[in-house]
């Protein structure tokens, strides 16, 4: 997706024209570094490293990744936790750190059931709001957030996870109170707020058939409607199993078909023993510990790591096929010892998602990956 990493460099010559300064340039192989050609690779920064207490991630980050999503800091819980409150401290921190650093900012995630205090649906007496005042609300809060960063936020997840797997719309409180067209109304509120930041749609479980079809007759029906759409998230929380390489390019290639980038978002490979038959990332659903299901506490065993060296390049094998399409690759954390896995769907696992351990250290399929580059199919 020349076009993309072309807007990309654009965007970052701006910053620099508002007197923004970059970092030195690495002199070691990066991962920024050896997919350049190909995509933006990103990562997610928690609160710890926006507080500045995890100097080591920060490391990485700045030498690693040349895009940065906020994981929770940009939230409706963390900006807008009450009806006169706005707190802009650890979103700002992200801003910042982004335009120091030659990267590209990604804006997480302005509308979602979850993370979104009740008050919001609520007016001072506790009623429910009608679909004016709900709307007014969600504009206000779009032109205040997004607002505060016209220019300088590259991108925004508008809105996140709003399909069920099956295709239809997940019962949120947004579709109760608005109707159906509340997705296609925050697309034009942030649009508005910032005619030149990217939108994007946002979910899990996308290499589904049922939800695919879904995603993609929404974006056929907004670019009738003239609705700006400027890429898909396509969450990678994937597993050992799934999605299945055939469902993995089926998927990419009936996304490639809408002309929309596509970008892989929240990346990471859970390969501990599943909690229960599910699969997909809904941070409602939860499990008790069980002996079983934390079983590599002292390290990964050997045949386990080279399940996850293979599944990596799997899932590289994919995105390089698709590069034309594919815009963007972010991992959602920056190393195993702070993935959201460690804790979800079962609190206190050890897990190993990511390509830097507990030690900082890059793992060595990297090498794998690398060589993928060269000699892309």
């Amino acid at each position: 997706m020349r076009f993309i990493l072309l807007k990309y460099h654009l965007y970052m010559i701006t910053l620099i024209v508002l007197g923004i300064m970059f970092s030195g340039v690495q002199a070691q192989v990066t991962l920024k570094d050896a997919f350049k050609d190909l995509f933006l690779i990103g990562t997610a920064l928690n609160y710890s490293q926006l507080k500045g207490d995890d100097p080591e991630s920060m490391k990485i980050i700045k030498q690693h990744f040349n895009s940065i999503t906020a994981e929770n800091s940009m939230k409706w819980e963390q900006i807008h936790p009450g009806p006169e409150k706005y707190e802009f401290k650890l979103a700002d921190s992200l801003v910042a750190i982004g335009a120091r650093n030659n990267m590209a900012i990604i804006g997480h995630t302005l509308i979602w059931h979850a993370q979104t205090p009740d008050w919001v649906f609520n007016d001072d007496s506790g009623n429910e709001l009608d679909r004016d005042k709900l709307l007014h609300r969600m504009k206000e809060y779009i032109f205040t957030v997004v607002g505060r960063y016209k220019g300088k936020v590259f991108g925004w997840d508008v809105v996140n996870e709003a399909f069920e797997d099956n295709g239809s719309l997940r019962k949120s409180k947004w579709l109760k109170i608005i109707g159906e067209d509340y997705i296609q109304r925050a697309f034009e509120y942030v649009h508005q707020a910032d005619p030149e930041t990217e939108l994007y749609y946002n979910d899990f479980n996308m290499w589904k058939e049922d939800k695919c079809a879904a995603v993609i007759n929404m974006i056929k029906a907004f670019k009738a409607n003239n609705i700006p759409i400027h890429g898909i998230g396509f969450q990678g929380h994937w597993g050992t199993e799934w999605p299945t390489n055939d469902s993995l390019y089926m998927a990419l290639e009936s996304y490639a078909e809408t002309g929309v980038p596509i970008m892989i978002t929240e990346l990471d490979l859970n390969i501990l023993p599943m909690a229960f038959d599910y699969f997909g990332a809904d941070i409602t659903k939860r499990a008790e510990m069980r002996e079983d299901l934390d079983p590599y506490k002292e390290g990964l065993p050997d045949s386990m790591q080279i399940v996850f060296n293979n599944r990596y390049l799997d899932f590289f094998k994919a995105f390089i096929k698709y590069h034309n399409s594919i815009s963007r690759i972010t991992f959602w954390g920056v190393h195993d010892g702070i993935s959201w896995l460690n804790n979800w769907p079962v609190h206190g696992r050890t897990a190993y998602p990511l390509l830097f351990d507990r030690d900082y250290q890059l793992k060595p399929v990297i090498n794998e990956l690398i060589k993928l580059v060269k000699k892309p199919e």
